[in-house]
C-alpha cells in the first residue's frame, strides 16, 4: 500500500508490474529485501520517464497568441531583473529595452503588429507596408465597361437616410440557410441520390416543354430513333472531350451509361454534370448515335406586385468583391477607397461579396499575420459599418470559399457578427453562398464561388456561335443551379443535400452577380 501510495499507481497495476517483475527474476518470492529491489529498478524508473514526458509535453505545446505575449513578457522582466544585479561590461553597446519613442521591445512589437490596425478609414498603421503596385496603378476610376443608357444618368442614390428599402432573401429567412450546419458525414449513396431526383426534376421539364411522350433505357438497342435522359459525364478522370463523352441514365432509365458519338450534331456545348435529352440511334445497344440535343429550359422571371412609379428615381445598387487588400500588402486601401466611393455616390444598398480575408493571400499562406483571422474579419466589418455610417444605405454580406475564417463547406452559410450594436445590425443583411435577393421588386442572384472559371475549364463546344461566358450563363439557368457541374473541382467541398435545398435557383434572376478571375462582362 505504501509502495502504491508513494508511486501514484493502482493497487491492478502495482500487481501486474510485480508479476512481470518477478517472471523476468526466476520467479522471485516476496519479501521486503525483493521489495525494495523492485521499486529501485522498476517504480522509480517509470516516474521518472513519467515526469520527463510531462517536461516534454509542456515544451512541445502549441502556444496561442496571448501566451506568447505573456511569456514574452516574462523574459523581459527576467532579463531587467538581471541586469540591475550585473554590472556592463566595458564598452558594451546594448541598448535599452525601452525608450519613450518606442515603448516596446522589437521582438514583442514585431508580435503585436497587425493588419487589423490598418482597416481604421483615418490612417493606416506606420509598421504595415503599403503596396506600391495599388498606390502606383494606373486607370483610377477608369470605366471599363458599360450597358444601356449611361449618359446623364444620376448615379445616387433615391433613399434618404433611414429611408425603408425592402430587401430579404426570396425563399424568406425560414427557408434559407441560416447557420451552419455539420458536414462531413456524407455517403455516397446521398450524393447519388440528389443527382438522380436532379435528373428526374430537369427531365419532367425538358419532358413537358418539348411534348416527348417518354424517355428510352439509354443502354436498350433499337433500329429506330430513340430519346434519351441522363446527365453528361466523362469516361475517365480526364478532361471531357468529343470522344470521352457518355451519357448517364436515370435510374427510371436503367441507371447504365452509355458512350455518345457527337459526329452528326452541327452545334453543341456539353459539360460534366448537365443534364440533356438526346435523339438519335444505339444500334447495338453499346453506343449512342446522337443526332439532336435539347440542352434545358430555364425557369420564369419573378413578377413583382409592386410597380415603379414613372417619375420615381431608380435605385441605385453598389456591388463589390473581394479580395479587398492588394496582393503585395495586406493594407486594406482597396477597401478604404470603395468606402470613400459609398460616401460620394450614396447608394441605397451595398452587395459585398468575400473574400474579405482571403486563404490565397501570400501573407495569409505563408503565416505571417499575428492576430486571429476572426479579429482581422471584425475589424473588416466594423471599418464598412462605420464608415457607412452617414450614408445610411443597406448593407450585404456574402461569405466565399476563400474567407479563411469562416466554413469551408458549399452551399456555404453566412457570416455572424455578435458584436454589432442594435442599430448597426438594422443595416447589415447577412446572407448565405449562394442566395437569391429580393431588393424592391428586383430580383438578384449571387454566388461568390468562381463557377465561370470552373466549368470554363471543362465545357466543350462545337458551331455555337455564341462566346464561352455566354454559354456558361445559359447553362447556369437552363440547369437552374447556382453550381451545375459535377464532379465539382477540388477546391469545392460540396455538400449535396444542403446544395439540393439551398444551392438551386428558383427562378430566373432579374440580375445575376457571379465575381470571377475571367475578364469583367456584362451580359443580357
Amino acid at each position: 500500500v505504501e509502495q502504491c501510495i508513494c508511486n501514484r499507481i493502482q493497487a491492478d497495476d502495482m500487481v501486474l508490474e510485480w508479476v512481470a517483475y518477478s517472471t523476468t527474476k526466476n520467479g522471485l518470492k516476496l519479501t521486503m529485501d525483493n521489495l525494495e529491489q523492485f521499486e529501485h529498478e522498476v517504480l522509480n524508473k517509470k516516474n521518472k520517464s513519467k515526469q520527463s514526458f510531462r517536461k516534454e509535453e509542456t515544451h512541445n505545446r502549441t502556444r496561442d497568441i496571448h501566451s506568447l505575449q505573456d511569456l514574452i513578457k516574462a523574459e523581459e522582466e527576467e532579463e531587467n531583473l538581471l541586469d540591475s544585479y550585473s554590472t556592463p561590461a566595458k564598452g558594451s553597446q546594448k541598448r535599452a529595452l525601452t525608450t519613450p519613442e518606442h515603448p516596446h521591445s522589437k521582438r514583442s512589437a514585431a508580435l503585436l503588429a497587425s493588419p487589423g490596425l490598418l482597416l481604421s478609414p483615418a490612417s493606416f498603421s506606420p509598421s504595415a507596408t503599403p503596396s506600391q503596385k495599388y498606390s502606383q496603378r494606373g486607370g483610377k476610376g477608369e470605366v471599363v465597361v458599360t450597358f444601356g443608357a449611361v449618359q446623364g444618368t444620376r448615379w445616387v442614390g433615391r433613399k434618404a437616410v433611414g429611408a425603408g428599402v425592402q430587401l430579404e432573401l426570396l425563399e424568406g429567412a425560414e427557408d434559407s440557410l441560416r447557420c451552419s450546419y455539420k458536414y462531413m458525414f456524407q455517403r455516397l449513396r446521398d450524393v447519388r441520390n440528389v443527382l438522380t431526383e436532379k435528373i428526374e426534376e430537369l427531365g419532367e421539364g425538358l419532358r413537358s416543354h418539348f411534348n416527348i411522350e417518354e424517355f428510352s433505357p439509354v443502354s436498350l438497342p433499337a433500329q429506330d430513333s430513340i430519346t434519351v435522359l441522363g446527365q453528361v459525364c466523362c469516361d475517365s478522370n480526364g478532361k471531357l472531350n468529343a470522344h470521352s463523352v457518355l451519357l448517364e441514365a436515370g435510374p427510371e432509365q436503367g441507371g447504365q451509361q452509355v458512350p455518345v458519338d457527337l459526329s452528326e450534331l452541327k452545334e453543341y456545348s456539353l459539360f460534366p454534370g448537365q443534364v440533356v435529352v438526346m435523339e438519335g440511334m444505339n444500334a447495338t445497344g453499346r453506343k449512342l448515335m446522337a443526332s439532336k440535343l435539347h440542352e434545358g429550359v430555364p425557369l420564369p422571371f419573378y413578377t413583382s406586385e409592386v410597380k415603379m412609379e414613372m417619375d420615381e428615381e431608380p435605385m441605385n445598387v453598389l456591388l463589390a468583391c473581394g479580395p479587398y487588400t492588394p496582393s503585395d500588402s495586406l493594407t486594406f486601401d482597396p477597401l478604404l477607397d470603395l468606402i470613400n466611393v459609398i460616401v460620394r455616390d450614396r447608394p441605397d444598398v451595398c452587395l459585398l461579396l468575400g473574400p474579405f480575408v482571403d486563404s490565397k493571400h501570400e501573407q495569409i499562406e505563408k503565416a505571417q499575420v499575428t492576430e486571429t483571422f476572426e479579429a482581422i474579419f471584425s475589424r473588416c466589418i466594423e471599418s464598412i459599418v462605420d464608415g457607412t455610417k452617414s450614408v445610411g444605405c443597406r448593407l450585404v454580406f456574402v461569405p466565399s470559399q476563400r474567407d479563411i475564417h469562416h466554413h469551408f463547406i458549399y452551399p456555404q452559410p453566412p457570416f455572424t457578427l455578435p458584436n454589432l450594436s442594435k442599430d448597426q445590425a438594422q443595416r447589415v443583411t447577412l446572407v448565405p453562398d449562394p442566395c437569391t435577393l429580393l431588393i424592391d421588386g428586383v430580383t438578384f442572384g449571387l454566388t461568390s464561388t468562381d463557377i465561370l472559371f470552373h466549368m470554363g475549364a471543362e465545357e466543350i463546344s462545337c458551331g455555337t456561335g455564341s462566346d464561352r461566358f455566354s454559354r456558361i450563363l445559359k447553362h447556369m439557368l437552363t440547369q437552374r443551379s447556382y453550381y451545375p457541374l459535377y464532379p465539382p473541382v477540388e477546391e469545392v467541398n460540396m455538400d449535396y443535400e444542403k446544395f439540393q435545398s439551398y444551392g438551386q435557383m428558383l427562378l430566373t434572376p432579374d440580375v445575376l452577380i457571379i465575381p470571377s478571375e475571367l475578364r469583367y462582362f456584362v451580359k443580357v
